[in-house]
Order: structure tokens, then sequence, then C-alpha cells
């Protein structure tokens, strides 16, 4: 193996010598073979292998992993869990290296999780769902505050907070915020209302009309709220699930009001050009100009 793929580098020799928690007796330095380690179950990164990682990969071939690897031990002889650096491992299977530098240590599954984390999070590798998913989990499975979060990753806990509100989201809407269709600020706007129709549609016209996160507070505040009617919304299964198909077919939010044999329909709007759509649907034809 020449040096160029073993090479130990700058990185890993500064925090040899700057690192007191290397000095612990559970800590381990040594080089492992790429097939001997396995991912982080608690990987909080979604997407490994994004746009950067070709950069990655041909530095990692010409200069080595110069920051090695934390793993831990597993139940199997000789495998190693992943806790910090999956995407230099990934880099380094890529670039065809036998073996990497790794800083074995004893981990629980709460260290693994909050490792990822934390490391993540210092290079900014995550993007906010995958964040907001993260905490969730050190909440749900390990049962920490959102303070606690907020001081093991050294952030307020009225960004914990705002993170997490996210995950009210529906599950396309979060997937477009992975995939960067539309922006954290997008996000944010559109948890302003509460139905999961209107956020879709609000969705459709932020990426149709490529809205700033301005554009789409002023869209969504412009909403068309339903009229009173002295009724009130229906109760009965029937009539919800009609609502439910109506508001599938024309794509908003639709409330059946019932007020003794009476009752009304109130469709919603978005925009103008929301309104020209929902006519076209109906088959009803607006008035000349003029």
């Amino acid at each position: 193996m020449s040096e160029k793929k073993r090479g130990l580098g700058r990185g890993l020799q500064e925090l040899l010598a700057t690192s007191d928690w290397l000095r612990r007796d559970d800590i381990q330095l040594f080089y492992c073979p790429v097939e001997n380690l396995v991912p982080n179950p608690y990987q909080p990164r979604q997407k490994i292998q994004d746009q950067g990682f070709q950069e990655l990969v041909e530095s990692v071939t010409q200069k080595g992993v110069l920051q090695p690897i934390l793993a831990t031990k597993t139940d199997m002889p000789e495998q190693y869990q992943i806790l910090a650096g999956e995407r230099r491992w990934q880099a380094a299977k890529a670039a065809g290296l036998a073996e990497v530098p790794v800083l074995l240590r004893e981990s629980t599954p709460a260290e693994a999780l909050e490792l990822a984390l934390i490391e993540n999070i210092q290079r900014r590798d995550l993007n906010c769902i995958e964040e907001a998913m993260a905490y969730r989990r050190l909440h749900e499975e390990f049962h920490l505050t959102q303070q606690e979060l907020a001081e093991r990753v050294g952030k307020d806990r009225s960004t914990i907070a705002n993170l997490l509100r996210l995950l009210q989201l529906p599950a396309d809407i979060q997937s477009d915020v992975v995939n960067e269709r539309i922006t954290m600020g997008h996000a944010r706007a559109l948890l302003s209302v509460n139905d999961s129709q209107t956020q879709r549609h609000a969705r459709e016209i932020i990426i149709e009309r490529q809205l700033s996160v301005r554009e789409t507070e002023k869209l969504l505040s412009r909403k068309a709220k339903p009229a009173k009617t002295g009724g009130e919304p229906v109760a009965d299964a029937h009539y919800r699930h009609l609502e439910e198909s109506i508001q599938a077919r024309l794509g908003t939010r639709v409330t059946l009001r019932r007020s003794g044999q009476r009752g009304s329909i109130t469709i919603t709007f978005l925009s103008d050009d929301d309104l020209q759509r929902l006519l076209e649907l109906l088959g009803v034809a607006e008035p000349n100009a003029g």
C-alpha cells in the first residue's frame, strides 16, 4: 500500500496533537480495510453522494483520507460501525482505497446518533429536514428535551422547535425541501396554513412561478377564508367524503356547511390565476371585459 493510498496527512497529525480525548483508554487508532466498515444506522444524512461527492473522491484519490473515520465495534469479529465519516468512507471506496484511518471508540446508540448529527451540523452537511428528523429521533428514542438537544448541538431551543415544526408538513413537501425544489423559508411559510390540500396547492404555485419567500407569505396571507353562512362544518361521514372528493377534484380547499336543510360549499382560491384555473375546471366562462 503506497503512502498516497494510506497517508495520515496533516489533518490527522493535528488532531492527534490537539485532541485530549484521543488519549482516553477507550480510543484506538489504526488502519482498517474498507470492507470491514459498515454504515451508521443512525446516520441523519439521506443523500451521501451529493453534487460535491465527486470532488471528494478526486481529493481522496490524490491525497488519501486525511481525517480518520470514527467507528465503534459491532458484534461481528473485525467489523466496525461508522460513527462519523461515512461520506469519507464512501469516497475512499469509490477511489479504490483498500484501507482508511479509523479512530475506534466505545459508543452507545444515543452517542452514535449524536456524533453523526453533530458532525454533519458542524460541517453544514444536513438540510433542514434531515436535521429535524435527527432531532426527532433523539427526542423519541433517547427522550431528550428540546432544551437538552439545543445544549448538545450548540443551538437555541427556538431553532430546534422551528426545525421540528417542519415535520408537520406532508411528506411530499418535505421531500421537495430535501431535493431543493423549495427552501426552508418556503416550508415555514406553508406552515401558516393548516390543511395539507392548501399547502400542496400553494407549493405547486411556488414552484411553477418561482416565488420568493416574501411573495409566498403574501400569497398565503391573501388566501380566501370560508364565508360566514350561519352553518357549521359538516361532521357526517358521507358529507366529509364528498368534501374530500371535491377537494381532490379541484386541487384546493373546499368546505361544506349545513344549516337545517340548507347549506353552502366554499371553494378556496389563492390568486387570480388560481381562480381562472378553477373556473376552467368548472366549465365557467368569465364575462367579456368592456
